[in-house]
């Protein structure tokens, strides 16, 4: 089954809508699927809700969507790194759910395993567990948390084929996987667009099932989020 689309716009056509719920890949600005975010800020969808381990930066990434004021809603575990949102929280022009990070992946999963909720000990007495369950296993208190779903989710990939049979690189591999099984229907970007049977089965991270459309992704900046340097000795 050929998957692939020509482009970005191709493939998100007759998946975007005011208010859907979106699950945009990535940790920070690694592994992020910068064509397809490109994409969705030029359609002018609006009212999103958007889970994501991140917000980007001013003007790039979702900070792309947030400085065009598409987004209303947010679940995500950091955003230190954008002043925009930050200042548009505090205005109360986007409603944000913070989770701690491993909380966050681990609601991502359960939506994609068909697990409703789980118990973690994570953000017990913290402004996290107010307002839910509260459950003692082995003399602990666990608190109630929700799986996650979308109606789109968009990830970016290493190497993929016209199957939609997914690798990542590195810490890309953190949120991708787990999104591209939690969503309605996933659309995927990569770097490198193979046959079906180059990629070694061993090195498959997202299976095709997944995945119900494909594009080859050219010209990544891939900017960090924040460097450091000091001069050389």
């Amino acid at each position: 089954m050929n998957k692939v689309y020509a482009d970005a716009v191709a493939a998100l056509a007759g998946l975007l809508d005011d208010g859907i719920t979106i699950m945009a890949g990535g940790f920070g600005l690694c592994g992020i699927p910068e064509t397809l975010i490109a994409a969705i800020q030029d359609s002018g969808v609006r009212g999103l809700t958007v889970i994501s381990n991140n917000a980007g930066v001013e003007g790039f990434g979702l900070g792309k969507l947030l400085a065009t004021r598409q987004i209303r809603r947010m679940v995500a575990s950091f955003t230190g790194e954008n002043r925009l949102f930050q200042e548009l929280v505090q205005s109360g022009e986007i409603d944000c759910e913070f989770a701690p990070q491993g909380t966050l992946a681990e609601r991502i999963r359960a939506g994609g395993a068909g697990i409703p909720a789980f118990y973690t000990p994570t953000g017990v007495g913290t402004p996290v567990g107010v307002g839910k369950e509260v459950r003692i296993f082995d003399g602990r208190e666990y608190i109630l948390e929700t799986a996650l779903t979308a109606d789109l989710a968009i990830v970016k990939a290493w190497r993929g084929d016209r199957a939609g049979n997914l690798a990542y690189r590195k810490t890309a591999r953190n949120f991708n996987p787990l999104m591209a099984m939690a969503a309605r229907v996933t659309v995927a970007e990569v770097e490198i667009l193979e046959e079906p049977g180059a990629i070694d089965p061993d090195h498959i991270h997202t299976p095709g099932i997944f995945v119900q459309r494909i594009i080859r992704g050219e010209g990544y900046e891939k900017r960090i989020e924040k460097r450091t340097t000091r001069p050389r000795a």
